[in-house]
C-alpha cells in the first residue's frame, strides 16, 4: 500500500472578495421564490422531486447560499430535517444522523456522494464533508428510506447526494469572526462547447472555543481544500472526465466534561482522569488524495454507457500514534436505456479499501450488480429495482492468523408515484436495505481481535404526498423501518464488545414545508416525529427489551424565517431545536444524566451591492449551553456560547 506523508499547510485559498397543512391560499397572489418541482438525480434516474416514488429533500446553489452558511455542517444541521453533531467535539469530522439511527452511528446508516463517488469510509471515520466546499456545491439531494438500489451497502437510512456546479462565472467568498473564525473560499468556472473547467479552493480556520491548557494549547483547527474537475466533449456522443481533489486538515478538540463541570464553565479545559494538561486535547492530522476518471458514450439515441473510476489515498494521524494509511479504489459501470417514459439503467460497482494501521492490513471490498427500472404513463409513475452485492473481508495481521468472510447480500426497491392534480401527488416505497460492518467493529477496544459480526438488515415502508402551490411547497411522509442485526457497541466492563441487535424497529413523520408568505416573508420548516425501538436484543440478559434507542431525539425542528427589507436587504431567522434523549451509551435507559434538548438561535442579516453580497450573522443569540452526551459525566460541549461573523461574496 503507498504510504503517505505529511504535506506543508495549503494556506489560505481566496483573498478577501466582498406543520402539515400549505400557508392559506389567500395568499396565492405573491409570487413563489424557489418553490416549484427540481430536478433529483441521487437513485441515478433523472426526475422532478414531487414525481419521485420516495421521500425527498432538496436544496439549490441558490437557497444554500442565501443563508450565509460557511460550510456544509452548518447549513446541513440548521436548515435541513438531518441531524449533525460534531464527532468527539471535531467541528471538522462531523457525524450525520436522519430517521433514528442514532448520534454514534447514524452516520454509517447514510450513503453520501460527491458527483457520484462514494464517501463512506472502511471503518469508524465519518465521511469527510469538511473536504466539499460549500460556493461548490449545485445542489444537495437527501434521499429517506431508499437508494439501497443505487448505492448499496449502508443505505439503510438514505443517501445524500452531492452535485457540484458547472457554469461559466464565478464567486468568491471571505468570513471573519470570533473565536479567531477566518474562512474564503473561490469557485471559478468556464463552459464552452467542447469543454467545461471547474476550480475551486478553500480555507477555515479557529482559534478555538476551549480555554487553553498552561502551554497556550487550544482547540484551533484548519482545513484546507482544493478541486479541479474537467469535461470534454470530443465529439457529441462522447463526454470524457478528469477531476482531482487534495484535503488537508489540523484539528483539535477538547476532552469531555462532567455534568458540574458543563454547568459551571463549559468553555473550561478538561483532561482525562487518566492523563494530565497534555491530554487535555485530541490532535489529529488529516490528508486526503482524490483522482476521477471517466467517461460516458450515447451509443444510440436511447441507449448511454457510462464509467466512471476513483482512487482515494488517506492519510488519519492523531498526536502520539503512527497514524493510519487508506487506500480506495472505486469503479462504476453503468447501462442506461431511456425512451417513451421508460428508463431502465443495469450497472455493476466495486468499492475496495485497504487500511493499513496498528500492525496489520485490514480490507474490505464490495462487488455489487443492480437493475433499476422506471415506467412513467399518464399521471402515474412506478419504479422496481433490485441489487446483489458480495462483501468480502481480509484481516491480515503483522504476526498471527490470517482472517477471512464474507457476505452476499440483497437490496430490492418498490414504489409507485400518482399525480392527482396539478399541486397534489402521492407516493409509497417498499425498500430493502443492508449495512455490512465496518473493519473496526471486529476489533476489541484496546486491542485484538473480536469477531465477524452479522451485517445489519432493513425493511422500510414510506408514504408520502406532496403539495405544490404557487407561494407554498409541501413534503410530508410517515415511514416504518423494521431491523433486524442493527450494530452497535456493547459497552459493559470487562465485557464490551460490537454486537448486533436481534431485533428493532422505528417509525415516524417527516413534515417540510417551503411558504412564502407575503411579498416579503418567506421560510421553511423541518419537523420530524419519531420513535427508534429495540425490541429484542440477548445482550445483557433482556434488559435493552422494549427500551428507546440512546441518543434519539423524539422531535426535531429547524425552522428559517427569512424577511425582506428592501429588494437588497433581508434579515435571517434560523431556530434549531432537538428535545431531550437518553445518552448515547444508554441502551438500558438507566442513566441517572439524559442528553439535554438541544437549542439554537441564529440572526442573520444579508446586504446585496450589485455582484456583491454583504453577510452578518449572531450564532446562539441566546447564549444556550449546548452538548453531547455520552454517558454520566461524559459531556462533549458543542455551540455552547454566543459567537458572531461577517462575510461578503462576490458573483461574476
Amino acid at each position: 500500500m503507498k504510504k503517505h506523508t505529511s504535506s506543508k499547510w495549503l494556506g489560505t485559498a481566496a483573498l478577501g472578495l466582498f406543520v402539515l397543512s400549505p400557508i392559506s391560499q389567500v395568499l396565492a397572489e405573491t409570487k413563489a421564490n424557489n418553490l416549484e418541482p427540481v430536478v433529483v438525480t441521487a437513485n441515478r434516474i433523472d426526475l422532478l422531486d414531487t414525481e419521485a416514488p420516495y421521500a425527498t429533500e432538496i436544496y439549490t446553489w441558490d437557497q444554500i447560499q442565501k443563508t450565509g452558511s460557511t460550510n456544509i455542517y452548518d447549513f446541513l444541521g440548521r436548515h435541513t430535517s438531518m441531524m449533525v453533531t460534531p464527532g468527539s467535539g471535531n467541528p471538522f469530522a462531523q457525524k450525520i444522523d436522519m430517521r433514528g439511527f442514532g448520534v454514534g452511528d447514524g452516520y454509517q446508516n447514510i450513503i453520501v456522494t460527491i458527483d457520484g463517488r462514494r464517501m463512506n469510509n472502511i471503518d469508524m471515520q465519518p465521511q469527510l464533508l469538511t473536504s466539499i466546499p460549500l460556493i461548490n456545491i449545485e445542489r444537495i439531494e437527501i434521499i429517506k428510506g431508499s437508494g439501497s438500489v443505487a448505492q448499496g451497502d449502508g443505505a439503510t437510512a438514505g443517501t445524500l447526494n452531492i452535485v457540484t456546479r458547472k457554469r461559466s462565472g464565478g464567486s468568491a467568498s471571505v468570513f471573519a469572526g470570533s473565536q479567531g473564525k477566518l474562512a474564503s473560499s473561490v469557485n471559478l468556472g468556464v463552459v464552452k462547447d467542447k469543454y467545461a473547467l471547474n476550480l475551486s479552493a478553500d480555507n477555515a480556520s479557529y482559534d478555538g472555543f476551549r480555554d487553553a491548557n498552561s502551554k497556550g494549547q487550544k482547540d484551533a483547527s484548519t482545513a484546507n481544500n482544493l478541486k479541479a474537475d474537467l469535461q470534454v466533449f470530443p465529439t457529441e456522443i462522447l463526454e470524457l472526465r478528469v477531476g482531482a481533489a487534495v484535503t488537508r486538515i489540523d484539528t483539535a478538540y477538547g476532552s469531555p466534561m462532567t455534568k458540574a463541570e458543563f454547568n459551571a464553565k463549559p468553555e473550561q479545559m478538561t483532561y482525562p482522569s487518566w492523563g494530565g494538561e497534555d491530554d487535555a486535547f485530541t490532535l489529529q492530522r488529516l490528508e486526503s488524495d482524490v483522482l476521477s476518471l471517466g467517461a460516458s458514450v450515447n451509443l444510440t439515441d436511447t441507449l448511454t454507457l457510462a464509467v466512471d473510476h476513483a482512487r482515494e489515498d488517506k492519510m488519519s494521524q492523531y498526536k502520539g500514534s503512527k497514524g493510519a494509511d487508506y487506500e480506495y479504489n472505486s469503479t462504476d459501470l453503468s447501462l442506461k436505456y431511456t425512451a417513451n417514459g421508460f428508463s431502465l439503467i443495469a450497472g455493476a460497482q466495486a468499492f475496495d479499501g485497504e487500511r493499513d494501521a496498528f500492525g496489520s492490513e485490514t480490507t474490505k471490498d464490495n462487488l455489487g450488480a443492480f437493475l433499476q427500472s422506471q415506467y412513467k404513463f399518464g399521471s402515474s409513475l412506478v419504479s422496481v429495482g433490485v441489487r446483489h452485492e458480495k462483501v468480502t473481508y481480509e484481516y491480515k495481521p503483522t504476526t498471527g492468523t490470517q482472517l477471512k468472510d464474507d457476505h452476499k447480500l440483497t437490496a430490492w426497491d418498490v414504489g409507485f408515484n400518482q399525480q392527482f392534480s396539478k399541486a397534489v401527488s402521492g407516493f409509497i416505497n417498499l425498500n430493502q436495505a443492508f449495512q455490512a460492518p465496518d473493519i473496526d467493529r471486529f476489533f476489541k477496544f484496546g486491542g485484538g481481535f473480536n469477531d465477524f459480526i452479522e451485517p445489519a438488515e432493513t425493511k422500510t415502508i414510506n408514504l408520502g404526498v406532496n403539495h405544490v402551490q404557487e407561494n407554498n411547497k409541501l413534503k410530508a411522509t410517515a415511514f416504518y423501518t423494521q431491523l433486524e442485526n442493527e450494530i452497535y457497541y456493547y459497552n459493559v466492563s470487562f465485557a464490551d464488545k460490537n454486537t448486533n441487535i436481534d431485533k428493532s424497529y422505528k417509525y415516524g413523520v417527516e413534515v417540510q414545508d417551503k411558504f412564502k408568505l407575503t411579498s416579503q416573508l418567506s421560510g421553511s420548516v423541518n419537523y420530524t416525529w419519531l420513535k427508534a425501538i429495540i425490541d429484542k436484543e440477548n445482550e445483557a440478559a433482556g434488559a435493552y427489551n422494549g427500551k428507546d434507542l440512546p441518543g434519539v431525539s423524539e422531535h426535531n425542528i429547524s425552522l428559517s424565517l427569512d424577511y425582506a427589507i428592501t429588494d437588497k436587504s433581508t434579515v435571517m431567522l434560523t431556530q434549531v431545536w432537538r428535545s431531550k434523549a437518553y445518552a448515547a451509551e444508554d441502551f438500558a435507559n438507566n442513566f441517572s444524566q439524559k442528553q439535554k434538548a438541544y437549542n439554537l438561535t441564529n440572526l442573520g442579516y444579508s446586504h446585496k451591492l450589485e455582484q456583491v453580497t454583504l453577510f452578518a450573522q449572531v450564532d446562539n443569540v441566546f447564549d444556550k449551553a449546548n452538548g453531547i452526551w455520552v454517558k454520566d459525566d461524559a459531556i462533549y460541549p458543542v455551540n455552547f456560547t454566543r459567537t458572531w461573523q461577517l462575510g461578503a461574496r462576490l458573483d461574476f
